[in-house]
């Protein structure tokens, strides 16, 4: 049960950390010294997907799934979670350059939108 409740709390951690990748910019907005954190979250992500490669917490859930008895799963969190509800065809080279669009161009309109913000206080 223990190693059940970890892989769940693995799963949450991991979602937490995609959304905070993506829109993360939004908290620059209240705490600036956020953006020392996203960065590197933002290109991280981006750099996942545009490799293909999978997240080491997708190689850390699937462990502690199966120390719960659980079945893990051979694909990435996105490719097993997220795609087949936004994508049921399944995941391809370009979706994944889709996604690290995706990434990439929500945080470079907050940036900016943060940038023209402080711009126009000073």
């Amino acid at each position: 049960m223990l190693f059940r409740l970890a892989g769940d709390a693995v799963l949450l951690l991991h979602l937490a950390f995609i959304l905070f990748a993506l829109c993360g910019a939004v908290l620059a907005l209240r705490w600036p010294r956020v953006v020392r954190l996203h960065l590197p979250a933002a290109l991280w992500a981006a750099g996942i997907e545009l490799t293909g490669a999978i997240c080491p917490l997708t190689y850390l859930e699937n462990d502690l799934r199966m120390r719960a008895g659980q079945q893990g799963y051979a694909d990435g969190f996105i490719e097993h979670y997220l795609l087949p509800v936004l994508y049921p065809a399944g995941l391809t080279p370009a979706v994944q350059y889709v996604l690290a669009s995706v990434v990439l161009g929500v945080n470079l309109l907050l940036y900016g939108w943060l940038w023209l913000r402080r711009s126009a206080r000073r």
